[in-house]
């Protein structure tokens, strides 16, 4: 079945994600691919990070007993892969094959923001924030520069965006609690482009909010229900997820391209998507989608909480 319009028009690869029948993913919260194209799927389940190739068989496992709660993923320069635990308030560096290089934040210690954690009641949670706060209160999403530069977005208990060196140095830190631009409510996930412009998505503003390397505002794109991940391809075509079930590309100045997903309304058995949480693409131009289905719907969907779709040439 095909998905997407135009010459971004795609097809759903069936059961891609091939890995022992007994294991579960549950959620799928980040996703990164490499240089040679391997994709690396930060999950909820007992084994944290499974890699695959571009055909979906299982190369490795790894991070067992690392994480208390997997959020975002990212791929530095070198090939490390970083990846964030909002429960842990930490973001990891890892080898491509998983060795531990280095921890950024304070293991197991929240910083003061004002936020009360209530998983009964999210949103309110996020009411309590009463201004930014240092690294990390519940960090979601990173996001690395040719450079080495490190960029975090400090979401679900924190409203802020932190720049770091190579060396996790910290080096800046924007954003307050708030609806203006500049202020986020849930700084989600994060990528920066070729001009080190850093593109945010601000979920529960449903909006993108575009910065400088410095945090100084330029733009923000509002035509979102909730989005969850923003990646943009060596072309500068913009990825976009969203929880209202759907996938968004664009071009870098805003124009839809396509858009996919909605399918089957509330019988989430017939749905494509259920919650769209993050987006990877490869050097082909195939999109991989990650879902949240677990947390958000308490359904595990097996292989179908990450999906390939492949571009037609």
């Amino acid at each position: 079945m095909s998905f997407g319009s135009g010459e971004y028009t795609y097809e759903l690869v069936d059961g891609w994600a091939k890995y022992p029948a007994d294991w579960s993913l549950w959620d799928v919260a980040g996703l990164a691919v490499d240089a040679q194209d391997r994709v690396y799927v930060l999950n909820r389940g007992t084994h944290p990070v499974l890699v695959f190739d571009r055909e979906g068989n299982l190369l490795t496992s790894w991070g067992d007993g690392l994480f208390k709660r997997a959020h975002g993923a990212g791929i530095g320069p070198d090939g490390s892969i970083y990846c964030t635990d909002d429960e842990l308030h930490v973001v990891y560096k890892f080898t491509p094959e998983g060795e531990l290089l280095q921890t950024i934040g304070n293991k197991g210690q929240a910083s003061d923001t004002g936020y009360v954690p209530d998983w009964h009641d999210f949103f309110w949670s996020l009411t309590t924030i009463t201004h930014g706060g240092p690294p990390f209160n519940r960090p979601t999403g990173v996001a690395v520069t040719p450079e080495g530069i490190i960029y975090v977005v400090d979401g679900y208990g924190n409203a802020r965006v932190h720049k770091f060196a190579p060396d996790g140095r910290l080096l800046l830190s924007w954003g307050e609690p708030g609806y203006l631009p500049g202020q986020f409510r849930l700084p989600h996930f994060i990528c920066v482009d070729t001009q080190e412009r850093v593109w945010i998505a601000d979920r529960e503003n449903s909006r993108i909010q575009i910065f400088d390397s410095e945090g100084k505002f330029l733009d923000q794109w509002e035509d979102f229900i909730r989005p969850t991940d923003v990646q943009i391809d060596k072309n500068g075509i913009v990825y976009v997820t969203e929880l209202c079930q759907r996938v968004t590309i664009l071009t870098i100045d805003g124009k839809v391209l396509a858009r996919f997903g909605n399918q089957g309304g509330k019988d989430l058995d017939k749905a494509l998507f259920i919650a769209p949480h993050t987006v990877a693409i490869d050097s082909q131009g195939d999109i991989y989608v990650g879902e949240v289905s677990g947390t958000g719907k308490n359904i595990d969907r097996g292989p179908r909480v990450v999906q390939k779709f492949a571009r037609k040439k």
